[in-house]
């Protein structure tokens, strides 16, 4: 029989070792690797039971496609693809005290007052601790069932035994498995027991979220472990002043990248149906360096400001500080302007941020950074009134971006005057206008920043 050895495991990624490195190469992050025993187990041989069995395509019936169950959280159900999915997994996952706990608390309570039988199972929290956080967010669902349980042996006997439709799991670091050597929360342990509460899932049909912390580098803890093995993988962000955001990075049910949006108050999470006006509320009329963008997240457009600041630099190597906004992208439009709109960027120090703690990846947004970029480097006030959309390519071009109606519905109905954006977005028609939205079309940020009569 083998005997027991020793590894040593990146908490990070998971990459395996049989040394202690102090560098990982598998996602290059230091002093990750943590030692772990490893048993093997007895081979025995296995007869097949036949549980299982082939069935042809035209077999299979679509009866689960109608039977999402909605959270009653109208954000959360537009991330999850239109509610809870049969039989799914989903991973959420976000900083410590971000928002969770209590957002699961309540998807619990709203779907227990609807009549679902759901098991709420604590690894951090006591039952009466849970209870208070419940009287505080006002709701009543008595009947609501807690288990304060970290053993998953234990906890898939109480699912066994209860048969809920739907778990949740707060948190899965904190669950373990007693066969296998290590504390709650290494790499090991969470990978056996993530694997074990999704094939009661699938044997089972019941729906199982569970909530995963984030290193302080913030990436999911043992995110290549869990990653590919959940069906849903939604990240909880934005703890900056009250809102914060949840954002789909992957769904096997629907559309990935869809975000929710949700304010932070006293008695809990309250769902945010109007994501401009929220992020547009703090602005003032006029500031240099301000800029307006229309992104499209997921499944609908809304519009942010982009703040930037160009200053003298007092030190030998300019700063280029970026906040919401890809660090490369924005070396990418300072080359830009610095080639084909002739300004001069290497004596300045440069900030760009997106208002409200967003992060946005959309390339819509370029021409918006352009702008207030240009904006306060000449110290230029940019119209209050004026939404800028487009990409920007190497060649100084203004790129067409999708989505481009619904972005420009969204412009209107904020009640903004004028739009610009890249004429190619109507080539094949006549550039829509009407009474409300003036809609100018330019090809190069040339002809953007040049002196125009509109």
């Amino acid at each position: 029989m083998k005997k027991a050895k020793a590894v040593y495991i990146c908490q990070s990624c998971g990459y395996e070792s049989g040394k202690w490195l102090g560098k990982c190469p598998g996602c290059d992050e230091w002093n990750t690797f943590a030692e772990e025993i490893i048993t093997p187990r007895k081979k025995t041989e296995r007869k097949s039971t036949a549980k299982s069995a082939p069935v042809s395509l035209g077999d299979i019936s679509m009866k689960e496609k109608s039977e999402r169950t909605t959270t009653g959280i109208a954000e959360l159900d537009r991330v999850l693809g239109g509610g809870i999915f049969p039989a799914s997994v989903a991973l959420l996952a976000g900083e410590p005290g971000i928002g969770k706990s209590t957002l699961m608390l309540q998807m619990a309570l709203k779907l227990n007052r609807n009549g679902r039988n759901v098991l709420y199972i604590s690894g951090e929290e006591s039952p009466p601790q849970i209870k208070n956080r419940a009287q505080r967010l006002g709701a009543g669902a008595d009947q609501l069932l807690l288990l304060a349980e970290t053993d998953v042996e234990e906890i898939l006997f109480h699912l066994k035994q209860s048969q809920p439709e739907i778990v949740i799991i707060d948190s899965i670091q904190s669950i373990y498995y007693s066969e296998l050597s290590g504390a709650p929360g290494n790499v090991s342990q969470v990978r056996e027991c993530a694997a074990k509460l999704f094939q009661y899932a699938k044997e089972n049909g019941c729906s199982i979220f569970l909530v995963g912390h984030v290193t302080k580098e913030g990436a999911v803890a043992g995110p290549k472990i869990l990653e590919h093995l959940v069906d849903v993988v939604v990240y909880f962000e934005g703890n900056i002043q009250q809102h914060r955001i949840i954002r789909s990075l992957k769904n096997r049910f629907g559309p990935a990248n869809e975000i929710g949006v949700f304010e932070m108050l006293s008695d809990g999470l309250k769902e945010v149906s109007d994501p401009s006006k929220l992020f547009l509320n703090q602005r003032e009329d006029s500031t240099v360096g301000s800029s307006i963008a229309c992104s499209y997240e997921g499944s609908r457009p809304f519009l942010v400001e982009i703040q930037a600041l160009v200053s003298r630099s007092n030190y030998g190597t300019p700063q280029r500080t970026v906040s919401g906004f890809d660090y490369r992208r924005l070396a990418l439009i300072l080359a830009v302007l610095e080639k084909h709109a002739k300004q001069n960027f290497g004596i300045y120090d440069v900030f760009v941020k997106i208002a409200g703690g967003l992060r946005i990846d959309d390339p819509a947004i370029d021409l918006a950074v352009a702008a207030a970029l240009y904006s306060s480097r000449q110290d230029q006030l940019l119209r209050n009134d004026t939404v800028y959309i487009g990409e920007l390519g190497l060649g100084g071009e203004i790129r067409p971006v999708s989505f481009v109606d619904k972005r420009l519905q969204e412009a209107q109905k904020m009640g903004f005057k004028q739009v610009y954006l890249s004429g190619r977005n109507f080539k094949d028609s006549a550039i829509p206008q009407n009474q409300y939205l003036k809609i100018l079309t330019r090809s190069s940020i040339q002809e953007l920043l040049a002196p125009r009569k509109n």
